[in-house]
C-alpha cells in the first residue's frame, strides 16, 4: 500500500436505553491509554459496513446491526500516515447486551456505558467529541432510530453479445458472483428485514448469497424489472411506498436504469429533494449498492443520510 494511502477504519456509536436513557459506550484501550468508540482496521475484502460490525464484535462482544451514518474522523497518525475511520449508529438492545461475551483483554482495559454528557467528558480526542455531537443531534430531532432501503445493482453479467437467449435470462459471469458475495456481507451489517429482486436472473443470482446469509427467501418481482420497466409496465412507486409504509430495511435488487426511479421515488415519497447526491446515489456500479436511511419516529423528515458502497469498498 502506497504511504499516501490513508489507513481506513470503521466503527459505531453503540446506545442503549438504560432506565428511560439514553448511554453509549465507550472502550478504554489500555495499549494507547485512552478512551473511545470501538473501530478497528479495515481487513483485506471487507467493505466498510463489514468491518464496523466485525470490529465491534471483537472489541465489545456486541453483535450489532448499523443506523445511519454518523460521518468520519480524519486525523494523521505517529509517522505522519493518514487516518479515516467511519462511523454509523447502532442500537443495542437488553437481549443483544446480556448476550456479550465482553471480558477486559489487552487491547480493551474496560467497556462503559456513560450519558451523553459524561461521554464528552470521557472521550480522549476531539474528533471523537465530533462524532458524539452529530449522534447528539440525532436524539435531538427524534432521528436516531432509522430503517433503510437499499438498492441494489445486480453483478455483472454476461454480455447481450455473447448470450443467446432472452435478456432476462442473462447469468451473471464469475466476477459478478464474486462481487455479489461481497455485497452480502456488506448489507447484512444492516440486518435487512426483507428482499426483493427483479425477476431476472441475473437479479435473481445477485441477491442469492443475501438470502442465504441472512436466512431470508428473496421475493421475485416484475415489477422491478428492466424489461418492465422499459415497457412501460413497471410499478417502482407502488413497491417502493410499500416499504416505506412497512418502516423496516429492505433491500430492492434492479437493473441500472431503474435503480434512478427506485431511489428519486424514495426521495419523492418522503418529501426529501431530489438533488445531486440523490441522483449520485443512483449511479451505481455492478454489484453496487446505496443505503436511504429513513427516521421511524420522524417519516416526514425524509432521507436522514445516504452512502454509497461498490464491492471492495
Amino acid at each position: 500500500m502506497s504511504p499516501a494511502e490513508p489507513v481506513l477504519a470503521a466503527g459505531a456509536v453503540c446506545w442503549r436505553i438504560v432506565k428511560g436513557k439514553i448511554r453509549v459506550a465507550l472502550v478504554h484501550r489500555e495499549r494507547h491509554g485512552d478512551v473511545s468508540f470501538p473501530k478497528g482496521k479495515v481487513d483485506p475484502g471487507e467493505s466498510l459496513p463489514e468491518t464496523a460490525v466485525r470490529e465491534i464484535a471483537e472489541e465489545t462482544g456486541l453483535e450489532i446491526s448499523l443506523g445511519a451514518p454518523l460521518g468520519t474522523t480524519e486525523y494523521t497518525l505517529p509517522g505522519g500516515r493518514d487516518k479515516v475511520v467511519h462511523y454509523w449508529t447502532a442500537e443495542v438492545d437488553d437481549v443483544t447486551h446480556a448476550a456479550s461475551p465482553f471480558v477486559p483483554n489487552d487491547e480493551i482495559e474496560h467497556l462503559e456505558w456513560l450519558s451523553i454528557k459524561k461521554a464528552r467528558k470521557a472521550l480522549s480526542y476531539a474528533h471523537d467529541r465530533d462524532v458524539l455531537d452529530r449522534f447528539a443531534a440525532r436524539v435531538d430531532n427524534d432521528t436516531l432510530r432509522t430503517f433503510a432501503i437499499i438498492a441494489l445493482r445486480h453483478g455483472k453479467a454476461m454480455p447481450h453479445h455473447q448470450f443467446d437467449g432472452p435478456d432476462a435470462k442473462r447469468p451473471l459471469l464469475p466476477q459478478g458472483k464474486q462481487d455479489s458475495d461481497v455485497a452480502a456481507r456488506g448489507i447484512a451489517a444492516y440486518a435487512p428485514e426483507k428482499l426483493i429482486t427483479s425477476d431476472a436472473v441475473r437479479c435473481r443470482q445477485t441477491i442469492a448469497p443475501l438470502s442465504e446469509l441472512m436466512g431470508l427467501k428473496a421475493k421475485k418481482t416484475s415489477k422491478i424489472s428492466q424489461d418492465a420497466w422499459e415497457n412501460g409496465e413497471a410499478e417502482v412507486e407502488k413497491v417502493v411506498a410499500k416499504r416505506l409504509r412497512k418502516g423496516m430495511t429492505a433491500v430492492l435488487c434492479s437493473h441500472g436504469p431503474v435503480l434512478p426511479e427506485i431511489i428519486e421515488q424514495a426521495a419523492r415519497l418522503t418529501n426529501s429533494p431530489v438533488d445531486r447526491s440523490v441522483r449520485a446515489s443512483a449511479m451505481l456500479d455492478t454489484g453496487a449498492f446505496a443505503v436511504l436511511h429513513f427516521a421511524k419516529e420522524r417519516p416526514e423528515a425524509g432521507i436522514i443520510a445516504i452512502e454509497v458502497h461498490s464491492p471492495g469498498r
